[in-house]
């Protein structure tokens, strides 16, 4: 099944752990919050099978819950299955 993912930019609180589980999904905009690579965060393009472990790990991994992941696109809002 396919998955997606986004950060909640207003509870990112910039500190790198899912950068560093899944460096080929996040990454850091000038402020250092986080956001999707593959989609500029806008939580519509389905992640490659082969990164979806990646993902799992930043979602688990990330403190204030910011990442985000879904079977449903979040079509740029990070709250819409909350």
């Amino acid at each position: 099944m396919a998955k997606y993912t986004i950060i909640d930019k207003e509870t990112c609180i910039a500190c790198g752990a899912c950068g560093a589980s899944a460096p080929d999904i996040y990454d850091y905009d000038d402020e250092g919050i986080a956001y999707v690579l593959l989609d500029n965060n806008e939580g519509t393009t389905k992640i490659p099978s082969i990164l979806e472990e990646d993902m799992l790990d930043a979602f688990e991994g990330c403190p204030t819950g910011s990442v985000k992941v879904s079977n449903q696109s979040f079509h740029g809002e990070p709250t819409k299955f909350d």
